[in-house]
């Protein structure tokens, strides 16, 4: 499922989940903790995969098309513990 989201949006996300919750998020769906920090604007592609993350410029950060949800309903989830 495709998602728009402001790329301050998606920062502000990630930076409100509690210490350590990359490498949950990697643990529980089974990928690289650098694949998960790449979805969160991160460029660690060496240890990481792209994660269909693509970036339109414009205000607030510009505009993220997000192919994929999966990471960021599992940081939402994260948050509403």
């Amino acid at each position: 499922m495709t998602t728009m989201i402001t790329f301050n949006e998606l920062r502000k996300i990630k930076d409100m989940l509690p210490s350590g919750s990359m490498q949950k998020i990697a643990d529980d769906l089974g990928i690289s903790v650098e694949t998960v920090r790449n979805y969160f604007g991160g460029d660690h592609y060496k240890e990481g995969k792209a994660v269909g993350l693509h970036i339109e410029q414009g205000p607030n950060g510009g505009i993220v098309k997000l192919d994929d949800t999966t990471i960021l309903q599992k940081a939402k989830e994260l948050l509403e513990c």
